[in-house]
């Protein structure tokens, strides 16, 4: 599997899909697949709280990731990467596992803070469930340094989304051959 990752607003959905199709491969995003088995992810954090969301966003990318499918581009959820230690029982082992696989990527819409952080908070007020702005730069302010700090190569996607795409099938490409 190709992993995405990345805050919210980062381009995780548009650059999986279009990734996927470039491969012809399926995508899925894991907000989506939430949405569908729990509900609006927003009244689900208003109803059970954050760490009741992270336990059971971790149990469905665990349970979604042990199906034997093709090759396949999964969006993670912007706080993914983010959660606490003990969100789950495997949430430990299932980040350390997707932060070092060479099949993730980290997307950030730049590398410089201040413009990550105006460009995501950007992104996300035109969402329809987007938070205030203090609270989505909070968010970004926060996780930035995390996002940054992982060992998965970074994306800047604060470029066209074909030029994105193109640089990931680059980098895909080359790690299958560097893989086979």
């Amino acid at each position: 599997m190709i992993h995405l990752v990345g805050p919210g607003g980062a381009g995780k959905t548009t650059t999986g899909a279009a990734l996927a199709d470039q491969l012809d491969i399926p995508f899925v995003d894991l907000d989506a697949e939430f949405t569908a088995r729990f509900g609006d992810v927003s009244a689900y954090l208003d109803t059970h709280g954050y760490d009741a969301y992270a336990a059971a966003n971790v149990g469905l990318y665990t349970a979604l990731s042990s199906v034997r499918e093709p090759f396949r581009v999964v969006a993670l959820s912007s706080g993914f990467m983010t959660a606490r230690r003990d969100a789950h029982p495997r949430y430990a082992s299932v980040r350390e596992e997707l932060a070092s696989s060479p099949s993730t990527f980290v997307l950030l819409p730049t590398l410089e803070l201040a413009t990550c952080v105006a460009e995501t908070v950007r992104r996300q007020l035109a969402r329809p469930f987007a938070r205030s702005p203090e609270h989505e730069e909070e968010v970004i302010r926060a996780r930035f340094p995390i996002y940054v700090n992982l060992p998965a190569r970074k994306i800047e996607t604060l470029r066209p989304i074909a030029v994105v795409v193109a640089d990931l099938l680059a980098m895909v490409r080359d790690r299958r051959l560097l893989a086979g």
